[in-house]
């Protein structure tokens, strides 16, 4: 199967370059949350293939998470699917802009949401007296380097224990950050990596080497991640957009943020 390709960026120069610090954030009104792009059909074709053949590797919830989990399904099925196109069926079921029908999966809502939209979704709760927030449950069908298996459960400085810049003042500075947001303020980011291959299912354990990343490879992954606080169960929702094109694709505006620092010269060209 062919990977599916952007064919843009949809990010500013002044938000390619706050993205280049951690954590990043900046304000997102809730109406841009959810986004369909150009490879809607393709993404979603990989999507249907992976929920299908490796469930296991890209799914997981704790009993704990059941509750957000339904919360999350029904405020996105009910309000935020992305543009038009989504067409309500009998039984819960709902037919999407390209023409599969997706039936609802009562036990486990995540597997429902990984087939209607584009995004990834992370759930995350704050344990009575714990220190910080746990990952409990995910849908996770292109990790761009990392492992659901080995993330599942855990809180979120273990999560980001392989980030070289994720230090004891950044892991301060997250956790407060979501201690802090609100249901009607979503918060979004994004990230810039440079791939050997266009593959969107891109798993690593945390004991392999990074050898899938450099600023010479020929094609651009960037996530466009979004958090945001559900308002009954008030877990934190983690969503992640995943892009992939060829660095050419780049504007030359946008080409002079990404590869500045990179250690790369920009294609020819730009």
């Amino acid at each position: 199967m062919t990977p599916p390709l952007q064919s843009r960026l949809p990010f500013t120069p002044r938000e390619l370059r706050l993205g280049r610090k951690l954590p990043g954030v900046r304000p997102m009104a809730l109406a841009d949350w959810l986004q369909r792009d150009e490879a809607y059909s393709g993404q979603m074709a990989r999507r249907d293939a992976l929920l299908a053949e490796r469930e296991g590797a890209v799914h997981a919830m704790l009993p704990e998470a059941a509750g957000p989990c339904d919360e999350l399904l029904a405020f996105i099925r009910d309000g935020h699917l992305p543009a038009p196109g989504f067409t309500p069926l009998a039984g819960g079921a709902i037919r999407r802009p390209d023409g599969a029908i997706v039936a609802p999966t009562p036990e486990a809502p995540l597997k429902m949401l990984g087939r209607l939209v584009q995004e990834d979704f992370v759930i995350l709760q704050k344990p009575e007296g714990a220190d910080e927030h746990v990952m409990t449950a995910a849908i996770l069908c292109f990790p761009a380097s990392w492992t659901l298996s080995e993330k599942i459960g855990r809180p979120l400085t273990a999560i980001h224990g392989p980030v070289q810049d994720y230090d004891a003042m950044l892991a301060r500075r997250v956790q407060r950050m979501f201690e802090a947001i609100r249901p009607e303020q979503p918060l979004c980011r994004h990230n810039l990596l440079f791939y050997r291959s266009p593959e969107l299912h891109a798993p690593r354990s945390e004991g392999e080497p990074h050898r899938d990343s450099h600023p010479s490879f020929p094609y651009l992954r960037s996530e466009r991640q979004c958090l945001l606080r559900l308002p009954r169960t008030r877990a934190v929702v983690f969503s992640i957009h995943t892009y992939v094109l060829p660095r050419e694709r780049l504007t030359v505006a946008q080409a002079e943020v990404v590869f500045a620092g990179a250690g790369a010269v920009p294609p020819a060209g730009m």
